[in-house]
């Protein structure tokens, strides 16, 4: 593609997507729904911030500005497996969802409503959020375009963010996954929640998911079975019987110390193990992404930022090895 996405090139233009925000790793600005049609992989933001659960403000819809502002510093070639995605694929940047504060009928409605463009449109997506209440539609809006039943779902995360509500409310960042198991297009039976760890669960959580038979694969099996093998074990499960499979992301699948911008929670994944599961998951045909949950106000140096970049470029360096058959 012109333009290429490389680093190291000096004077390479780099895009904004609105003023002072570069787009993701320079690539074109994707401005209107014809213009979808030019690009394979469309990669947008949800600044979104719902109501919080602990602690107040955490600052996570400012993340799409601090993912993007690292990526220009990236292309997308990977020397471990000398595969450059963008020799393959084309991509754009579609921007940001229009978002109204505290309103999550326009706000979840404009979501639905962007990544129906891009799915009509045949494209691969690629969100970053916001907070992790912005998985529901973005899931739900992607199952409805592919078919009853037939998505599976990989949810990486500490928690399973499976509650029936917060409070009333009922699409709260603790509450996603309880909206899927009832969505009319979502098996439950084919969503795994994927690294669940820690005393930041509620104890309700795990028997609503052996309610609606979702299966829970936690942070300490995955480290003592090893990330290949755990990693196999969710994508049989979310492979069988489906036609795709969406992925998502809370960065609080990591360690605290590979994730300074999210929760400060210990024993999870390190950026390698998560990088590599992200590639197997682009190898087996993943039909959707989101990455969500940073605070960038607790990461001065947005390393968090570059990690959701890197696992990114994972991803889609797997998915390059499953569209075109590379070894």
């Amino acid at each position: 593609m012109d333009n290429k996405p490389i680093c190291y090139v000096p004077g390479r233009e780099k895009v904004e997507v609105f003023s002072g925000v570069p787009s993701f790793l320079g690539l074109p600005k994707i401005s209107s729904e014809e213009e979808l049609n030019n690009f394979d992989l469309v990669f947008m933001g949800v600044p979104w911030e719902g109501i919080c659960t602990y602690g107040g403000y955490s600052s996570c819809e400012l993340s799409t500005k601090n993912i993007r502002e690292a990526s220009v510093r990236y292309g997308g070639y990977l020397p471990e497996f000398d595969v450059d995605v963008f020799d393959y694929f084309t991509g754009g940047d579609f921007g940001d969802c229009a978002i109204e504060n505290g309103n999550y009928e326009f706000s979840f409605n404009s979501m639905r409503n962007k990544l129906s463009q891009v799915l009509k449109a045949g494209k691969f997506p690629v969100t970053f959020g916001g907070d992790h209440s912005i998985s529901y539609p973005l899931i739900s809006e992607f199952a409805k375009a592919k078919g009853k039943g037939k998505v599976g779902v990989i949810h990486f995360d500490a928690h399973m963010d499976n509650m029936d509500e917060f409070g009333k409310e009922k699409y709260a960042r603790c509450s996603p996954f309880h909206r899927l198991y009832e969505d009319e297009n979502i098996d439950p039976t084919k969503i795994v929640h994927f690294g669940i760890r820690g005393p930041r669960n509620n104890p309700l959580a795990l028997k609503e998911a052996k309610k609606y038979g979702a299966t829970v694969i936690t942070g300490m099996e995955a480290k003592e079975e090893g990330w290949r093998k755990s990693i196999k074990k969710a994508l049989d499960i979310v492979t069988k019987d489906t036609d795709t499979f969406y992925i998502t992301v809370c960065s609080d699948i990591l360690d605290v110390a590979n994730n300074p911008a999210g929760p400060p929670d210990p024993c999870g994944m390190t950026t390698y193990e998560l990088a590599m599961m992200l590639h197997e998951c682009g190898k087996a045909g993943a039909g959707a992404f989101d990455f969500v949950e940073l605070y960038p106000g607790k990461d001065p140096s947005n390393t968090s930022g570059h990690v959701a970049v890197w696992m990114s470029i994972y991803l889609l360096t797997g998915l390059t090895k499953f569209k075109f058959e590379l070894k």
